[in-house]
């Protein structure tokens, strides 16, 4: 999960069946954003399904993407509760900004550009970090995030090995 993801280069049948994959497995797990090496696979993109501040809802997938925050005046940090499906059942404040947008190709090689605030702009964010290698955990103050894996590891027998799932 600490190292960046290998570019997706082929947008063919494999990476639609991938992606049908992390799909169904992100429903499964009751999550709101999955990335590849969440299943064991490296390979730059991740999917979602998740509402913004407005309560719409926005879905989608994006390979190789490229984040954009806010700075400045325009940066505004919202510290509130994050999960991760590679850490179940444990929650921390997380501060980052409130709205982000990212740019990538979805499965077909197509460009796409999302743009989110609230629970969107934080998925947006968390997963492409963990395309780049970073897991939500790396981002809290060292206390909390000892903390936050010392309850990971206390749950971990409530979860299959594993888990979400591995592919292939």
């Amino acid at each position: 999960m600490h190292r960046p993801l290998r570019p997706i280069t082929s947008f063919d049948d494999i990476l639609a069946v991938l992606v049908a994959d992390m799909v169904a497995t992100m429903y499964a797990a009751d999550g709101v954003g999955l990335a590849a090496n969440q299943i064991g696979v490296d390979a730059a993109v991740f999917v979602f399904d998740c509402p913004d501040d407005d309560h719409n809802h926005v879905r989608g997938v994006v390979c190789n993407p490229a984040l954009e925050l806010p700075e400045g005046k325009d940066r505004k940090l919202d510290d509130s509760e994050e999960g991760c499906l590679s850490l179940p059942g444990v929650f921390a404040d997380c501060a980052r900004p409130d709205s982000a947008t990212v740019h990538g190709m979805d499965y077909t090689g197509s460009a796409v550009t999302y743009t989110g605030t609230g629970l969107l702009a934080r998925c947006l964010q968390h997963e492409t970090d963990h395309l780049y290698g970073t897991v939500f955990a790396d981002r809290l103050p060292e206390r909390a995030r000892k903390q936050l894996l010392q309850q990971a590891e206390e749950l971990a027998a409530d979860y299959a090995p594993g888990w979400p799932v591995r592919y292939g």
